[in-house]
C-alpha cells in the first residue's frame, strides 16, 4: 500500500510518498514534493489543483493519503486556502483519505520512534511533517 503523507501549509500541500514491506519503509521518489493553489482560486483553479493531485495519485499508484490536521482557531490556525486544499483532497475518487490529529502523531512517535535520523531520509528538510504523517499512519 503506497501512502501519500501531506502536510498543508500555507497554500500549499507538501507530499512525501511512502510503502512499508515486510517491516521496512521505502520512500518513493517523485516528480512533485509540493502542489500550490493561489490564494484566490475559482471554480476552475480548484479543479485543475484536484485534477492534478488525482492525478499524481493514479500515475504513483497511492492508495492512502494521510492529511495531518491543522487547528481550526488560534495561533496556529490553517487559513482558508488551506482548507479548500484538504477539501480538494478528501473528495478525490477512488483514494482513501484520512486525517491525522497532531496529539496522535504525537503518541504514535512516542510508541514507535523513528528507526533512522530524517537527515539520513535524503527528503527536502520541508517534508518532515509530511513524512512524519505518512509515518505515523503506517505504524497502526
Amino acid at each position: 500500500m503506497r501512502t501519500c503523507g501531506i502536510e498543508i501549509k500555507g497554500s500549499e500541500a507538501i507530499v512525501c510518498l511512502m510503502t512499508l514491506k515486510h517491516g521496512l519503509f521505502e520512500l518513493a521518489d517523485c516528480r512533485q514534493n509540493r502542489f500550490a493553489l493561489s490564494k484566490d482560486a475559482d471554480q476552475q483553479q480548484m479543479r485543475q489543483f484536484q485534477f492534478t493531485f488525482a492525478k499524481f495519485i493514479e500515475d504513483y499508484q497511492i492508495s492512502q493519503l494521510v492529511i495531518k490536521e491543522r487547528p481550526q482557531k488560534g495561533k496556529f490556525a490553517g487559513g482558508a486556502v488551506g482548507f479548500k486544499i484538504e477539501a480538494a483532497l478528501q473528495l478525490i475518487a477512488g483514494c482513501n483519505c484520512t486525517i491525522i490529529s497532531a496529539t496522535e502523531l504525537k503518541e504514535k512517535l512516542k510508541r514507535h520512534p523513528l528507526p533512522i535520523d530524517f537527515k539520513d531520509t535524503g527528503l527536502k528538510v520541508f517534508q518532515e511533517t509530511a513524512f512524519l504523517a505518512g509515518y505515523a499512519f503506517l505504524m497502526k
